[in-house]
């Protein structure tokens, strides 16, 4: 059934903001239905975000990580498919997919870098307006790497943009410690490579890590990694609840074998006394001195760091949506009728439906939060999430509501997922060896997204 398609003969492209995974299935969907996309990324290449952490492997294997019409794009080209079966490294996902995708022309003609969105809003009216919204055009201005500033006027809007930008503070209560800007050259990335690029900022120092999710799991098994080499290296743990259970998830149960392994693994450093866990420690200050810097807990409990690694989630910057209107969850910060899908204190990845483009529209019509950022503060996202909603966001953008409202996928069953995560239930997990055994190990790759709204398996799991 077609319906409220886009204006074909107005010849404006539908903007993609953000060149990541779900950004450039996107685009890929764009084509595939005739449209033209637009896309801006931040960064200097496509999968910039990534490249902060090429150094970590998923969970999820690659038949979970490609999008259908990425692939069908890519497989023209004479492009192959990585062996379905492999848990990528995050530097794998860029080079052997997403790079690749940027480089064909279709997609390289149409993608700008070095582009940051700065405003998305509607052409010739802020919020307020009403009259006539739904058919003005949106503006989206974008600041180029050398600081000019230019509009884009364009036909719609899928923000692709994710959440690493922004990460969540220290503190308790969503706001920063108190000296926690102060201290900042004590506090390093939230994935930092501790074994590789970064390691001389923590062989032989004492690492105090935060977080309570996978990003945190990761990194402190890295840290024990490193202290087998560097024996003064002093790995302290810091979570605000009054156990670890979540962070060690379903063990031998997990859906996903390398996610339970993360998990296991961790458990047993602590136990060991490698990793000294300090629970119940909500943080209130940090006081940088010149040798290190103190971290203080709300019940005066202090700990001595050398450095600090925040490992408390991320948040989606919503500055650059403040003239549309939006319906956002009052706790999570997702689509409002996505929000009680997706909260993490009664979902995990495996927990979550199918979900499309009704789910995610707000006021403003033909604007679509898709990806990452979609899920707001939720920590429970998995990148064939991000291309099912994005195919179903082109089929709606191109009038066919049948195969828009058609929202089917098939993902493992996911165990446990941390409600206070890095980044999202696909990333990081640890450089164990790949792993081909449960739910993960199907000998056919499972691509989410067809155009004709029609996917592998069952509906009701994502």
């Amino acid at each position: 059934m077609k319906e409220d398609t886009l204006d074909s003969t107005s010849n404006l492209p539908v903007a993609v903001i953000g060149a990541g995974p779900v950004g450039l299935a996107a685009a890929a969907h764009l084509l595939e239905r005739g449209l033209e996309p637009l896309i801006f990324e931040a960064g200097t290449t496509a999968g910039a975000a990534i490249g902060q952490w090429r150094h970590i492997r998923l969970f999820s294997p690659w038949r979970f990580n490609l999008d259908a019409a990425a692939v069908r794009l890519l497989e023209a080209s004479g492009w192959e498919s990585p062996r379905p079966t492999a848990l990528p490294y995050g530097g794998q996902l860029i080079d052997d997919y997403l790079a690749p995708l940027a480089a064909l022309p279709a997609i390289a003609s149409r993608l700008e870098t070095g582009a940051r969105v700065v405003a998305v809003t509607r052409s010739g009216m802020d919020k307020t307006h009403t009259r006539n919204r739904d058919t003005a055009q949106f503006v989206v201005r974008v600041e180029g790497a050398g600081g000019e500033v230019r509009d884009h006027t364009v036909a719609a809007v899928i923000d692709a943009s994710g959440t690493w930008s922004i990460r969540n503070p220290l503190g308790i209560s969503g706001l920063p410690a108190i000296g926690e800007e102060t201290a900042a050259d004590r506090i390093s990335s939230p994935l930092p490579d501790v074994t590789g690029r970064d390691r001389a900022s923590f062989a032989g120092r004492r690492a105090l890590v935060v977080g309570a999710g996978h990003s945190a799991a990761n990194t402190l098994i890295s840290l024990a990694d490193l202290a087998k080499a560097e024996p003064e290296t002093r790995i302290l743990w810091a979570v605000r609840g009054a156990s670890a259970e979540k962070v060690y998830g379903g063990g031998e149960a997990d859906g996903l074998p390398a996610r339970g392994q993360l998990g296991s693994r961790l458990r047993r450093l602590v136990e060991a006394g490698t990793i000294e866990l300090h629970t119940g420690f909500g943080i209130s200050s940090l006081k940088s001195l010149d040798s290190h810097v103190t971290v203080a807990a709300v019940d005066g409990r202090t700990l001595d760091a050398d450095i600090v690694v925040p490992c408390t989630g991320f948040r989606p910057d919503l500055d650059i949506l403040r003239e549309l209107r939006l319906e956002l969850d009052p706790a999570v910060e997702a689509p409002r009728r996505l929000g009680p899908l997706i909260d993490p204190e009664f979902h995990s990845c495996g927990t979550v439906p199918p979900h499309g483009a009704r789910l995610l529209a707000h006021p403003d019509k033909d604007f679509y939060i898709v990806g990452m950022k979609s899920y707001g503060r939720a920590p429970t996202f998995l990148l064939a999430t991000g291309y099912e909603q994005v195919r179903s966001v082109v089929a709606a953008l191109a009038g066919d509501r049948e195969a828009s409202d058609t929202v089917q996928l098939e993902l493992p069953e996911t165990g446990v997922c941390s409600s206070d995560a890095g980044t999202s239930c696909d990333v990081p997990a640890t450089a164990a060896a790949d792993t081909e055994s449960g739910c993960c190990a199907a000998p056919e790759p499972v691509l989410v997204g067809f155009p004709t709204g029609l996917s592998h398996g069952r509906s009701g799991i994502n």
